[in-house]
């Protein structure tokens, strides 16, 4: 499909039926399996955009069937006042209409909205929630600042984990994180081997992508003020902090969206992770090991600056690829990708 003005995230109901938001034009929309559609939200109230952030992330709940939820991830507020938020929504039985139910993440930082974050995944039971820092240097190494860290929730309700590692603290952003030290986490994706694994936008070098583990520091500290010239991981900061499994380099590629691809048709791509690519506009496919070393990349020739810049992967219900574009002004479009 074509037309699309920056469609940022999609995901796929039961009956195969995707939704997916456009940030800036702060839509939700339902597109049936044939090709009709038609939006469900339309600018909401209350729903902010600016910069990198607007309506961005959707994930449908595992209990839809019963309670016909979803979740975005979305700035909010006004020009003047404004956070990141993780939202519930209903969709109408008739799919005509999506109504916001309740907030499950409020109160995480945007200033300019540079670095806004805003991927959902769920885990073998948990909501994950993926923030970036807001471009304000302290945020990340901040354990009471939401900003820069992979949050890990109760999907119902958004209160913690309960096996978090600060599930103690007595400060409610502390105990949802899981893991911290990030600059701006645009992709999760979890393994079939149930390990969650991140892809993280580097400054001008090192882009990352990380295998999560509770507690972890990924070492991004780019004080005083907001210094992008410090490393990702800074391994002079107290404490043990965790490298990527694998990092672009110099110079960055804009990594974004991930995915694990499933299905035997996809050949020695099987279980390797499909990352989306920005300012490079191609799709990488990593291939680790089970315990998570880095084997080999391929750049699939069809997807290598074709269709100028990707941003996020879905697997749909068939075991295609599908792939937004973010190239703006009408130009974008859903890509569906199938292996020969």
């Amino acid at each position: 499909m074509s037309g699309l003005d920056h469609p940022w995230d999609l995901t796929f109901l039961p009956s195969k039926t995707m939704l997916y938001t456009q940030r800036d034009r702060e839509t939700i929309t339902w597109r049936a399996p044939r090709g009709a559609s038609h939006v469900v939200a339309h600018q909401p109230p209350g729903i902010w955009h600016g910069n990198e952030t607007g309506m961005e992330a959707i994930l449908v709940a595992r209990d839809f069937k019963k309670t016909r939820h979803f979740f975005t991830c979305n700035g909010a507020g006004t020009d003047a006042n404004h956070e990141v938020r993780v939202v519930m929504w209903r969709l109408s039985r008739n799919a005509r209409h999506a109504y916001r139910v309740r907030n499950i993440v409020t109160g995480l930082p945007s200033t300019s909205g540079r670095h806004g974050g805003c991927r959902l995944r769920y885990g073998a039971a948990a909501l994950y929630v993926s923030t970036g820092d807001a471009a304000t240097g302290t945020n990340p190494q901040n354990l009471r600042s939401g900003g820069g860290k992979v949050l890990r929730v109760h999907a119902n309700h958004g209160r913690a984990w309960g096996t978090n590692p600060f599930a103690h603290s007595k400060y409610s952003i502390t105990r949802k994180i899981f893991t911290y030290g990030h600059r701006n986490v645009q992709g999760l994706a979890r393994r079939a081997n149930g390990q969650m694994w991140s892809v993280e936008q580097g400054t001008y070098r090192d882009d990352e992508v990380n295998l999560l583990r509770g507690g972890g520091n990924y070492g991004y500290n780019p004080v005083p003020g907001y210094n992008e010239s410090v490393p990702m991981t800074d391994h002079s900061l107290p404490g043990r902090q965790i490298s990527a499994r694998w990092s672009s380099g110099d110079p960055t590629i804009a990594t974004c969206g991930g995915i694990w691809l499933r299905g035997s048709r996809w050949g020695p791509w099987q279980n390797s992770l499909a990352v989306a690519t920005l300012k490079d506009s191609s799709l990488r496919i990593l291939r680790f090991t089970p315990k998570g070393v880095f084997v080999r990349m391929w750049i699939p020739p069809e997807l290598n600056q074709t269709y100028g810049r990707l941003r996020s992967v879905e697997m749909g219900p068939t075991n295609a690829l599908f792939i937004t574009t973010d190239n703006g002004n009408g130009q974008d479009r859903i890509l569906r990708v199938s292996p020969r």
